[in-house]
């Protein structure tokens, strides 16, 4: 504890010092949702004090979220969780003077000495004092007047400032122009730094015509030796000062560009993996990496084309003007001349963006074609299908090479119609120059005519470039199209801060719940209702498309479109934040992806934080523990691509070591172990009992023999409830269940002492009893 008397009471101000945050985090196990009065007082100090100064802008935060290796967390740990969280957060160190100006801008976080942490709820120079408030202090609790000598005995300076993102490049703002241009208008500061550095490099550059004219027309004249050695010495000045100005301008701008083209890799990046999965289930892969590879032509145009010509147009406001003033007859030709390739490039405009949209279309394609066949390259090597894969490339190679070519000969002619207009612009007015020249008797036409012709070099590539840049605007406007195809999807969640995060125990309930999948009539779950009691093990079964893998779907939120309730622990799903509910379930597919690295890595996959001998318990409840230490580097042995050096048996275990490392609360096997062989099948289910303790367990299976030792099985068929009940009960009143287990068991047929499911018999009360296990014959 540190007490600071500040007041006129001297009542102190109690501070607590900060405790060990992945234990708070992990063992909140109140029944409130996270940042409640229950939670929080299981938290350090100083992720209390953050909470608080999040809930205080609407944002609420979630400790299970915050990963820190450090006994007390620091102020970088902190700012980092807020901004995960969708905050603008910074850490920094400040002084008294600074802490003054902090009257209406929301509470600060200042991070005590010993670990602690306080709110900075306001200021009052003309006290010269700060109002404080502890961390535990509840919501309306009393501040405390501190005074700089005071708070100087505990504080040093850290202090972490929060507040809502204010940006106007929102991760959920659409991909569009008007986003680009907010993108490049955050960026104002540099950019008036490059803009004052062109305008200083464009008056300089008119210094060196001036140069020439007075060169041509007073030293070669008259033979004046001391004006030479003086436009010498000025021009000398001039290079060395441009050289290093244009030096200086080239670095802000790669500074510039690099800033620029962070932003939009992070934001699309972001953008993508908040997609939902149902788009990419109906997109071929290929087909997203092409139009999101447009995204390379948009920052080559905001970092190149474009800030060049805004480079240009400064430059044009400074050298027109002196343009007109050395000939003005001369110089009307110029601009005429870029009016009428600005003309001719915008006639062309409409039908080059018709061509140019195929060219987009067969690449699309294209892409898609080459995708497909990458991603399913074992099925193409398997079936022999190389000569059918080839020849759709070749198919897609040949529309797209005919649409570029269509495009490229239409857009052949503008830049034919333009380049007769480009010469008349540079030699048609040295020409015409040359005759104002002959017919001149001041005799300094000639010095003007220099000077005019090193200007308009400089003045006619850039009137030619913003003409262009229409033409440019035109293929980044599509470009954007493709990119917003696939970034202004619905995402799955508005914002990682949004949603309630209850303490899952594992209760799960359908009521009335019905669900369809886009593009189909016929309901994939039609008025499902049963109820799952938490910490029991329960099985769904069905044949094909009866709705087992939609049931798991929806409770990963993967679909959130469905009509009646599903609810976890009494909370609609709905309602759940995302993260917070994947955080809490353990999934296993049937097909599991492997990333590359090793095998501990692949483990602990979404928790750096955890440590090998995580790892390894996580390992040898799934059963994997005893194949990876046969291994030749056990858990650093490295996974390539496509787990080549792994067998189905071991890819399975490793998945559901992989879901079992943050023991979630509840787990859901979808045909888990429909691939496995018998060996890896026997270990898993070995330890599913294992497995199964302390949590809510849902398998999805077509294996009876899986379930047989489930509290409860649910039986689908066309998307409706058939029965819930255990095995044995199935099997004797559910005609579905029993048809299956016989077709699954007609093997067993009694020779060589292998088991048989018994016949049914009949009885005095008309009821079938079938038997709830094998019998042996001998």
């Amino acid at each position: 504890m540190v007490n600071v008397p500040v007041n006129a009471d001297n009542q102190p101000l109690r501070i607590r010092a900060g405790t060990e945050v992945e234990a708070a985090a992990n063992q909140a196990d109140g029944q409130n949702a996270p940042g409640g009065p229950a939670e929080l007082d299981q938290l350090g100090a100083r992720l209390k004090a953050v909470l608080r100064a999040a809930r205080y802008h609407g944002v609420e935060l979630d400790p299970s979220e915050f990963r820190t290796a450090n006994p007390v967390p620091s102020a970088a740990d902190l700012s980092e969780w807020a901004q995960n969280a969708g905050m603008w957060s910074r850490a920094i160190r400040i002084r008294w003077a600074h802490l003054l100006r902090f009257q209406d801008t929301g509470p600060v976080v200042l991070l005590f000495n010993d670990g602690g942490a306080g709110i900075l709820t306001g200021a009052s120079a003309e006290r010269n004092v700060v109002f404080l408030k502890s961390a535990d202090a509840p919501d309306d609790g009393e501040v405390t007047a501190v005074d700089e000598l005071r708070l100087s005995q505990v504080w040093t300076g850290e202090a972490v400032l929060l507040r809502p993102t204010r940006s106007h490049v929102a991760a959920d703002a659409p991909f569009t122009l008007h986003w680009l241009a907010e993108l490049v208008r955050l960026e104002s500061r540099p950019l008036r730094d490059i803009a004052i550095a062109s305008f200083t490099l464009s008056v300089l550059t008119i210094l060196p015509p001036l140069m020439v004219m007075t060169l041509v027309n007073k030293v070669l004249q008259f033979n004046s030796l001391s004006t030479l050695v003086l436009l010498s010495a000025v021009i000398a000045v001039v290079f060395v000062y441009e050289t290093l100005l244009g030096h200086a301008r080239r670095m802000i701008i790669n500074v510039v560009g690099a800033r620029l083209d962070t932003k939009l890799h992070l934001h699309v990046f972001s953008r993508l993996l908040r997609l939902p999965l149902d788009y990419f289930e109906r997109h071929p892969a290929g087909e997203t990496m092409y139009h999101l590879a447009q995204v390379y032509r948009i920052r080559e145009f905001l970092t190149g084309k474009l800030l060049s010509t805004f480079l240009d147009l400064i430059t044009l406001c400074v050298l027109v003007p002196v343009m007109f003033y050395i000939n003005a007859t001369l110089a009307w030709i110029v601009v005429a001349c870029a009016v009428v390739i600005m003309l001719i490039i915008l006639a062309y405009l409409k039908p080059l963006r018709r061509r140019y949209q195929r060219v987009v279309e067969a690449e699309t394609w294209k892409s898609a074609a080459l995708g497909e066949t990458v991603v399913g390259i074992k099925t193409v090597k398997a079936l022999g299908l190389e000569p059918q894969r080839k020849a759709l490339w070749d198919e897609r190679v040949a529309e797209a090479g005919k649409a570029r070519l269509a495009f490229g000969q239409f857009a052949s002619w503008p830049q034919t119609l333009v380049t007769p207009i480009e010469r008349v612009m540079v030699l048609g007015t040295m020409l015409i120059g040359a005759y104002l020249a002959m017919n001149d008797r001041s005799g300094y036409m000639v010095g003007s005519l220099f000077a005019f012709m090193m200007i308009s070099q400089r003045v006619a590539q850039p009137l030619v470039g913003l003409a262009r840049l229409v033409e440019d605007y035109e293929e980044v406007g599509a470009a954007i199209g493709e990119a917003a195809s696939v970034l202004n999807r619905p995402l799955e969640s508005s914002s990682n801060s949004t949603g309630l995060r209850p303490k899952l125990v594992g209760e799960v309930a359908f009521s009335d719940l019905t669900f369809s999948y886009i593009a189909t009539k016929t309901p994939a779950l039609d008025r499902v209702s049963f109820h799952i009691p938490a910490g029991t093990m329960f099985g769904i079964v069905g044949r094909s498309g009866s709705g087992k893998s939609t049931i798991a779907r929806l409770l990963q939120g993967i679909n959130r479109d469905y009509s009646g309730f599903l609810k976890l622990d009494g909370v609609d799903l709905k309602e759940i934040n995302l993260r917070h509910l994947r955080q809490g379930l353990g999934v296993v597919l049937q097909d599991n992806f492997l990333f590359r690295g090793s095998i501990r890595d692949n483990i602990i996959a979404g928790r750096p934080g955890l440590t090998l001998s995580d790892a390894m318990r996580a390992a040898h409840l799934a059963g994997a523990q005893e194949f990876i230490e046969r291994m030749p580097n056990g858990y650093d042995t490295y996974i390539e691509e496509g787990s080549p050096n792994l067998s189905g048996g071991q890819k399975q275990r490793l998945a559901i070591a992989r879901a079992l490392i943050h023991d979630p609360t509840i787990l859901i096997l979808d045909e888990a172990t429909s691939a496995l062989d018998p060996e890896s099948e026997a270990v898993v289910s070995a330890n599913l009992m294992r497995i199964a303790s302390g949590r809510t367990m849902i398998i999805v299976s077509h294996r009876l023999s899986s379930l047989t030792e489930c509290d409860n099985i649910l039986v689908m068929d066309q998307g409706k409830v058939l029965d819930v009940a255990p095995h044995a009960t199935l099997l004797e009143r559910c005609t579905l269940y029993r048809q299956l287990w016989s077709q699954q068991n007609r093997h067993l047929d009694g020779r060589q002492g292998r088991p048989v499911a018994i016949p049914p018999r009949l009885v005095d009360d008309a009821k079938t009893i079938y038997a709830s296990g094998p019998v042996t014959h001998e």
